[in-house]
């Protein structure tokens, strides 16, 4: 296995779908998107595919051992009864769109799956429900689920990019809003649309995509489910246009379109043609990573930062008079503010996006796993008083939305000052995680649910996906 999963360094032999005069956004990727193909991804794109797919693989399994995952599957049951579709790691089938839900659920449930860093967004969670399950009703190879899946990624990468964390400023979670258009294209081209049908699907999808921060107020588990709406909200908006259903042409850029409606007088500082620059040239999967921590990606760095000044100078809570996290500004609404109830998280998933908790975990722990969000854990005293000592600020220097940085300052009761910045979040862009962290992280999530040698079967089943005459095999295979 490799060591690193690198850049393309050389640009692809592939011929770049010309931008037609007059074409709009959503026509430029449609094209784009079913010109892609097996053949020409580069082989490194395709290889980190299939570990992103692996990653997520692991922490659906995990999931099902949490009450949330168990609840969204008796609701979607109560609802649309047995079908023909796996859950992941759940001995139970349900109807095309309802697995696509419970799937997105269980991947995203722990808040562990990867991140598109410069789009601020989850991937992985809505595609590979959606490519799972559209490819295996429709009789397709795992090749072609590899490459839908690839052509979804290309484009919520490309339409996240043009923002530089605007979303989160106005309320919105960009996961479950940009994974429908996403799942629209890497259904669509499951479905055999044609590029007029895939361009009405994007259009379509104006319409379904959702997701609110308010979540962050109370800890209310809605962001679990962000993403596999986006996979049902593609799915349907791309059969839709398939049957000739009708929706909006500017999808991206009309006044009412993607950006204006959703980002209002922010969306004057978009990026637009980042959309659709480059193609064949700059790969999306590439630029996402894969997380290290079970946290919100924008707490990464500085828990990194903790850790290595524990390691360093063997500090104990007892030690540390205050400790101030350095953090870019867009994050700040999301990991650092209300900082009284940041200070003292009800619960595991408020945790996960709390920049005191996890510094004051990763002092007293020297880690930051699963376990350090167990109920016996979120509510310990010496974790909460030490939290209580973390206050924060904005780093004007750092390189948001390119990499998520983190620096931790940190006063000591005999006057000592100690910092460590991490410029670059481990995990991201030219930093990734090795092939072998990532099928590390995968065993261990897994395994907290099966046994190592249905874990290992899962593992060589997903990374050998490209070689299955049937994709309806991996979906079987990731059954219960």
């Amino acid at each position: 296995m490799s060591t690193a999963i690198p850049f393309p360094t050389k640009r692809s032999e592939t011929t770049v779908p010309a931008i037609q005069p007059g074409a709009n956004i959503a026509e430029t990727l449609a094209r784009f998107a079913n010109a892609i193909t097996y053949d020409n991804i580069p082989a490194a794109v395709r290889q980190r595919a299939k570990e992103l797919m692996l990653d997520s693989v692991g922490i659906a399994l995990a999931s099902t051992r949490y009450d949330f995952a168990h609840r969204t599957l008796n609701a979607s049951r109560a609802l649309g009864g047995p079908g023909e579709h796996a859950v992941i790691g759940m001995a139970t089938r349900l109807p095309l769109r309802d697995a696509a839900l419970v799937n997105g659920v269980l991947i995203h449930g722990l808040d562990y799956d990867d991140t598109h860093i410069q789009a601020a967004t989850h991937i992985t969670c809505s595609l590979l429900p959606t490519a799972l399950g559209v490819a295996a009703q429709e009789g397709q190879t795992g090749k072609d689920l590899l490459a839908a899946y690839v052509a979804g990624h290309e484009v919520i990468g490309r339409i996240g990019s043009v923002t530089e964390g605007q979303w989160h400023l106005v309320g919105f979670h960009p996961t479950g809003i940009l994974g429908a258009f996403g799942c629209a294209i890497t259904a669509g081209k499951l479905f055999g649309a044609s590029d007029e049908q895939l361009a009405m699907a994007q259009g379509i999808a104006l319409s379904m995509g959702s997701g609110s921060l308010e979540f962050l107020e109370d800890g209310a588990w809605t962001k679990r489910m962000h993403p596999g709406w986006a996979a049902v909200s593609g799915i349907t908006a791309a059969a839709m246009a398939k049957h000739g259903f009708v929706g909006p042409k500017r999808a991206y850029e009309g006044r009412f379109g993607l950006w204006n409606a959703h980002l209002g007088p922010l969306a004057a500082d978009v990026h637009m043609e980042r959309a659709t620059e480059a193609m064949f040239d700059r790969w999306e999967v590439m630029r996402s990573a894969v997380k290290p921590f079970p946290a919100c990606h924008f707490n990464h760095a500085t828990a990194d930062a903790t850790l290595a000044l524990v390691a360093e100078h063997g500090l104990k809570a007892e030690q540390i008079k205050r400790v101030l996290a350095r953090m870019p500004a867009p994050t700040v609404k999301v990991v650092c503010e209300p900082l009284a109830a940041k200070r003292v998280p009800q619960g595991a998933y408020e945790a996960q996006f709390s920049i005191p908790y996890i510094i004051a975990a990763c002092v007293l722990r020297g880690k930051f796993g699963l376990a350090e969000l167990e109920p016996e854990v979120t509510g310990d005293r010496a974790i909460l008083e030490l939290a209580a000592k973390v206050d924060y600020e904005v780093d004007p220097d750092s390189p948001f939305p390119n990499y998520y940085s983190g620096e931790v300052v940190i006063e000591t009761v005999d006057g000592r000052t100690l910092r460590h910045r991490e410029a670059k979040n481990r995990g991201a862009g030219d930093r990734p995680l090795s092939t072998d962290d990532i099928v590390a992280k995968y065993m261990d999530n897994a395994m907290m649910a099966v046994s190592r040698e249905r874990a290992e079967r899962i593992r060589d089943l997903v990374l050998s996906l490209d070689g299955l005459g049937e994709a309806l095999d991996l979906e079987e295979g990731l059954g219960g």
